[in-house]
C-alpha cells in the first residue's frame, strides 16, 4: 500500500498545484484553453504514438489486459443504458444523463498512464498504451452516440457521429503507433529524441490542465446524478474489470495495470464534448471533481487488493 501511495502522491499533487495556478498565477480561461489544446492534439497523441513504437507487444497480453477493459467498458455502457428508464423516474432528464454515462465510462488517460509508469515503468506505460487502443474508440464512439441521441437539440447524423469519432486525435494516434509497431518501419534517432521530449512534457502538462479544470462549488452537497456517476466508475467498473481480468487469467503487473486502468476517473474531455453536444456540463464537472478527489482513497485500495 505505502508503494501505492507513493506512485500517486506525484500524481495527485500536480493535480492540486492546477488548482492553485488556476487561482493564483493563471486565472484567465484562454490561458488554461490553449495549454488543454497543445496536451491534446500534440503531446498527449506524441506519447501514445512513441510509447506504441517502442513497446515490445509480444511480451505484453494484448488480448487479456485490452480485452477486460473493453468488455467492461462493454458491460458499463449497457448497464447505463438499461437503467435510464429507471433513472428518469428520478428525474434525471436527457442531458444529464448523459453526463452520468460519460462520468461511468470514460477515463483519465493523464492519471492512468502516470500512475501505470510510476509503478511500473516502461512496462506499465506500454501495458496502459495498448489499453488505450482497445478503449479509447469503444467510449468516443458511445459516449458521441448517446450525447447525440439523449441530449443534442439537433440530432446527430451516423455521419456526423462518425465524423466526431474519426477526427480524435487519440485515436489516430493509436492507430499510427501501433502501425509503425507492427510494420517495424525504422524512425531516425531525431524523431525518438523529439518525440520523447514532448511525450515526457505531456503528462505534467496534463496533470496540471485536470487540476485547472475541477469546479470545487457544492461538493459537500453533489447531486443524485453525480453521486451514481461516482459510484458507477470508482467501484463498479473497477470491480467489473478486475473480475474480466481474473477470468482471463491474469496476474501481478498486468492485473495490476488493469485495476489502475479501471479506478481512474473520468477524463475531463468529456466536460468538452457535454459543453459542444447539448448535454449537463455543470453536472459532469460535479462528477468530475468528485471522482478525482475521491480516486486518492479509491485507487490505492483498488491497487493494493492486486498488486
Amino acid at each position: 500500500m505505502v508503494v501505492v501511495i507513493a506512485a500517486l502522491l506525484p500524481v495527485f499533487i500536480l493535480i492540486v498545484i492546477g488548482v492553485v495556478l488556476r487561482h493564483s498565477l493563471m486565472r484567465l480561461d484562454t490561458q488554461w484553453h490553449g495549454l488543454e489544446r497543445l496536451t491534446y492534439f500534440v503531446l498527449f497523441p506524441m506519447l501514445l504514438i512513441q510509447t506504441l513504437v517502442k513497446a515490445d507487444l509480444s511480451k505484453v497480453p494484448v488480448a487479456g489486459v485490452g480485452g477486460a477493459l473493453l468488455l467492461a467498458a462493454l458491460a458499463m455502457s449497457l448497464l447505463c443504458l438499461a437503467l435510464r428508464p429507471a433513472l428518469s423516474r428520478l428525474d434525471i432528464d436527457g442531458p444529464a444523463f448523459t453526463s452520468i454515462f460519460q462520468g461511468a465510462t470514460r477515463w483519465q488517460t493523464y492519471v492512468a498512464l502516470s500512475v501505470s509508469a510510476n509503478l511500473y515503468g516502461d512496462v506499465g506505460l506500454a501495458l496502459a498504451s495498448v489499453a488505450m487502443v482497445a478503449i479509447i474508440p469503444l467510449v468516443n464512439v458511445f459516449s458521441v452516440a448517446v450525447l447525440a441521441h439523449y441530449a443534442s437539440p439537433e440530432k446527430q447524423s451516423a455521419r456526423a457521429i462518425a465524423m466526431t469519432v474519426i477526427r480524435n486525435p487519440l485515436i489516430w494516434a493509436c492507430i499510427i503507433g501501433m502501425g509503425i509497431n507492427v510494420v517495424h518501419l525504422p524512425l531516425p534517432k531525431i524523431w525518438h529524441e523529439v518525440a520523447d521530449a514532448l511525450g515526457r512534457s505531456s503528462l505534467a502538462i496534463g496533470l496540471l490542465v485536470t487540476g485547472a479544470g475541477l469546479q470545487l462549488k457544492g461538493l459537500l452537497r453533489p447531486s443524485l446524478g453525480a453521486s451514481i456517476g461516482v459510484a458507477f466508475k470508482l467501484a463498479l467498473m473497477p470491480v467489473l474489470a478486475l473480475a474480466l481480468a481474473i477470468w482471463f487469467g491474469l496476474s501481478g503487473t498486468n492485473l495490476a495495470i488493469v485495476a489502475i486502468c479501471a479506478a481512474v476517473p473520468t477524463s475531463p474531455s468529456a466536460y468538452v464534448l457535454a459543453r459542444q453536444m447539448g448535454g449537463d456540463a455543470p453536472l459532469l464537472a460535479q462528477i468530475i471533481t468528485l471522482q478525482t478527489i475521491l480516486a486518492a482513497i479509491t485507487m490505492p485500495i483498488a491497487i493494493a487488493l492486486v498488486a
